[in-house]
């Protein structure tokens, strides 16, 4: 019994520590998303850029350095694509967008691989970071996963402080239905778009650097990431903050859960009454891990297409 609790216990602080890093990748394009109406399809090249440029400043700044100058480098990039091209093609609607933000993508995986190279990197964590912070039913915690989840958490309450309470926040969500009104106020709207997308690419870029020092640093984590984010945002309702948050913690737990699991497919259907041809039945829980995500996916879209949070509109787009 001690052991059950003991894995229950971990794989549960693991699964919300993920499911928080999830999130903070994925609230970046869920803001964009909100307030703008652009699905970027270069977001997660964004945090891939992140992890890089962190690991060059941490190496040479140290880690501290890099975690506050990495997100302003790679939001002042965000800001300069939405200004000179983002911009430039809004007039001519979603697919343009789309088309832009996916040849972006290919262009900073291309420019990472000619900066830094196609060898692999592994971003160290800090030692005040370092070890274990406690020890629950006799295994221990990382101290770096508890950190990682304490700024997912602040930078929630911030997003949500900027956005519902502040001035700033009212001016955005006003010149997303409301543009002409809000310029007549003296607002620069293009200025606030370019501020809003700047915002998210550095959110990415955060989510790259915190989470280096538990991943690879690579020039395929973008395409092994991406996914996995949209299959976050869809499941969450398109441009939900709270959805995502929900979606990020359900899919990080799923796949922890899983994957620390050592039953077969056969057992998990036989406990719930069902039976499975032998070949499934000999796959692990584990080996399906990564298919997971992409089960919930499509089980959402075919119950609920627009999300757990989503407007009830989207179900008729």
């Amino acid at each position: 019994m001690n052991t059950f609790i003991q894995w229950f216990a971990i794989n549960l602080l693991n699964g919300v520590s993920v499911g928080l890093l999830l999130f903070m990748l994925s609230a970046g394009l869920t803001l964009i998303f909100s307030m703008m109406g652009v699905l970027n399809f270069a977001h997660a090249s964004f945090y891939m850029l992140g992890a890089y440029v962190g690991y060059a400043l941490a190496e040479r700044f140290g880690f501290w350095f890099a975690l506050l100058l990495s997100p302003l480098v790679v939001g002042a990039l965000g800001a300069l694509f939405e200004r000179f091209l983002l911009r430039r093609i809004q007039t001519r609607g979603a697919l343009a967008e789309l088309l832009l933000t996916f040849g972006a993508a290919y262009l900073i995986a291309e420019a990472v691989k000619l900066v830094w190279g196609l060898a692999p990197f592994n971003a160290v964590v800090p030692p005040s970071l370092d070890g274990p912070l406690f020890t629950l039913f006799g295994a221990a915690f990382p101290r770096y996963r508890a950190f990682m989840m304490s700024v997912s958490i602040a930078m929630l309450v911030a997003l949500y402080a900027v956005l519902r309470v502040s001035r700033i926040g009212l001016v955005v969500r006003a010149a997303l239905t409301h543009a002409s009104t809000v310029e007549t106020l003296g607002h620069d709207v293009p200025r606030v778009f370019t501020l809003v997308f700047a915002a998210g690419t550095a959110l990415a870029a955060l989510a790259g650097v915190i989470g280096a020092p538990l991943f690879v640093i690579e020039p395929s984590m973008a395409e092994n990431i991406g996914p996995i984010v949209f299959v976050v945002v869809v499941v969450g309702g398109l441009g939900s903050i709270g959805g995502a948050l929900v979606a990020s913690l359900l899919i990080g737990c799923v796949q922890t859960f899983a994957v620390g699991t050592n039953m077969s497919l056969g057992g998990a259907a036989n406990f719930m009454g069902a039976t499975l041809p032998a070949a499934w039945a000999a796959l692990s829980v584990a080996q399906i891990a990564p298919l997971l995500p992409y089960v919930l996916l499509v089980a959402m879209l075919a119950l609920r297409p627009r999300g757990l949070f989503g407007q009830r509109g989207d179900d008729d787009a």
